[in-house]
């Protein structure tokens, strides 16, 4: 075998063999196979397609090409979720908590933002002292220790991955539906999943935009998951507007405490529940999802969520008075509300737009060197289907520089659009 034969085989449209897939990935890895050979790989993909069997043969070569973390004398089930990115995604930061509460041990591994998708670590970086750099034997530590984990992923998992994402970052090939779906189940076995809920975005702010375009995403890893002998659900949830109210990473963390603490947003809260059930069926801790969101309602009723999040912080070295006290987060210098420019409903709040401001604030980033503040950010106040007054408080930009703020206004403003006639809300979930 060589790289070029594999190339060509698979731009003529040719079926890869297990030990193809295999040789080319191994010699990625190691350095045998350069970057160009690879980018030409990853175009014949691209334009090509790869079936199930293929894609779960890329998936499970890029899960050895490190080290496959075995949690079997850790926990009973090694339950993993994954969103696939959105506008407002908090959601593992309030649904580790509650499932934890509930008697099913997670131990998670999480990404940066990049773009106008926000990043679960760079959330919780908001709490002072908190570490998102555990190794291998701090995750499972603190897994056998105190039954929730929440880290970014170690270098030791899945380089293969990590050497191709770099690459089809510059040469066009992101949108390839194999190399997304591989690309996000190779982490979740590296890491040890043995169930997987998969949170499959759709819309605006969702990398697919369409829910058939979610689904055909969703049932590639479904086979993906099912073939590598792994239990796999499978959401297709809504992505035009942002979750809840708040993008941005401090405010972020506060509108997740105040979920846990009862109150958030309803769409946010019914959102994490449906997930939490998920995650408890799949580590039989509930018979059905009505259980299991009762389950998870309690958690939250008795406080026990709440506590469980305060045991993440404090393993992981947070401060954990950001917790009992969300005030304490760091606060943007400007915060100004911004009113509806006339009375009607809300057609549409483009969750891709306003991901993007929240970017230009300095909430993001667009390189993955770029460096992050904080406290920026938007509360968007409404949602599609709301009928609003005009001068009604429409939204709240937080901001430190007037500049941008002001841009930013204008930016959101125009997300925004009206009907004069009744407008019915967006789904929570498609399927």
């Amino acid at each position: 075998m060589n790289a070029v034969e594999i190339i060509i085989k698979k731009r003529d449209r040719l079926r890869l063999s297990k030990e193809e897939i295999e040789f080319f990935v191994e010699g990625f890895t190691a350095g045998a196979i350069p970057d160009y050979q690879a980018a030409a790989f990853a175009m014949a993909i691209m334009l090509n397609g790869m079936t199930a069997e293929e894609t779960t043969n890329l998936t499970l070569a890029m899960a050895a090409s490190g080290q496959v973390l075995d949690l079997a004398g850790v926990v009973d089930i090694a339950v993993d979720k994954h969103s696939s990115g959105g506008v407002g995604d908090k959601t593992s930061i309030a649904v580790l908590p509650m499932v934890t509460a509930c008697g099913l041990p997670v131990g998670k591994m999480s990404g940066r933002g990049l773009g106008f998708s926000g990043g679960t670590l760079d959330k919780l970086e908001s709490i002072p002292g908190f570490r998102c750099d555990l190794n291998t034997e701090e995750f499972k530590q603190q897994l056998r220790e105190h039954k929730i984990v929440l880290t970014g992923q170690s270098l030791e998992l899945a380089p293969a991955d990590g050497k191709l994402y770099a690459l089809r970052d510059v040469t066009g090939t992101v949108p390839s539906m194999p190399l997304i779906a591989s690309s996000i189940m190779c982490k979740k076995i590296a890491g040890g999943a043995q169930a997987i809920v998969l949170d499959v975005k759709a819309g605006r702010g969702a990398f697919m935009e369409t829910p058939q375009q979610a689904e055909a995403l969703a049932a590639l890893m479904m086979d993906i998951g099912s073939l590598a002998g792994r239990q796999t659900v499978a959401l297709i949830s809504d992505m035009n507007q942002p979750l809840g109210h708040a993008v941005g990473n401090a405010l972020e963390m506060v509108e997740a405490i105040e979920t846990l603490r009862g109150g958030g947003p309803m769409d946010f809260r019914e959102h994490c529940l449906r997930v939490a059930a998920h995650m408890l069926v799949l580590g039989r801790r509930a018979e059905t999802l009505e259980v299991g969101e009762r389950l998870a309602e309690a958690a939250i009723a008795n406080g026990r969520a709440l506590e469980m999040l305060r045991v993440l912080v404090r393993a992981q070295g947070g401060d954990v008075s950001f917790v009992d006290e969300p005030a304490r987060f760091e606060r943007a210098r400007l915060v100004e509300e911004v009113a509806s420019p006339r009375e009607g409903y809300l057609a549409g709040v483009d969750a891709r737009a306003i991901g993007e401001a929240a970017v230009s604030l300095g909430a993001g980033r667009v390189r993955k060197e770029d460096p992050i503040d904080h406290s920026v950010g938007l509360v968007i106040h409404h949602k599609v289907g709301d009928r609003l007054g005009a001068g009604e408080p429409m939204f709240a930009v937080h901001a430190n520089n007037e500049a941008t703020l002001e841009k930013v206004r204008e930016t959101v403003l125009r997300a925004h659009t009206f009907s004069d006639a009744a407008v019915p809300p967006l789904p929570l979930f498609y399927d």
